[in-house]
């Protein structure tokens, strides 16, 4: 008689959830405005209850611009039966050198050069993401599958 894998799921406690997140710097970004969604993967940088990146001028940009409310989300998968899954949810906030307070634009560049040195240097690997902005986590839910 084969003996049947059955996943247990749970809920993943802020801490674990947030921890997740800290030790990933791919997720993807959700984004609406009016009757449309977009999803689009983005590298980023967690620090203090912010996601910070960078991005390209482009349709993102636009959009949240005028609605600048946005899900985020991490994955760890090992398996089709064991992963973990966080969905962050905040608000948007483009950084603007020209408008925003100095300090709080040179912080966030800092935060990315944490995990990519090069970033925003003649070294850049995409200097055309020019656009930096943050996402404040207003709210957190996690979820896990486990055979274990």
């Amino acid at each position: 008689m084969n003996k049947r894998t059955v996943p247990m799921f749970s809920e993943l406690p802020r801490d674990e959830a947030l921890a997740l997140i800290e030790r990933n710097h791919i997720g993807r970004i959700a984004f609406t405005f009016h009757d449309r969604v977009d999803i689009e993967p983005i590298s980023y940088v967690y620090s203090d209850e912010w996601l910070y990146a960078r991005t390209s001028e482009g349709t993102k940009l636009t959009t949240v611009k005028h609605h600048p409310w946005v899900a985020f989300e991490v994955d760890e998968v090992t398996s089709r039966l064991e992963w973990q899954s966080v969905v962050a949810r905040g608000t948007m906030y483009i950084l603007d050198p020209e408008r925003d307070d100095s300090k709080l634009y040179e912080h966030a560049i800092d935060v990315l050069r944490s995990v990519d040195p090069d970033a925003f240097t003649d070294a850049d690997t995409t200097p055309f993401r020019r656009a930096v902005f943050r996402i404040h986590i207003d709210d957190i839910t996690g979820r896990r599958s486990s055979t274990s």
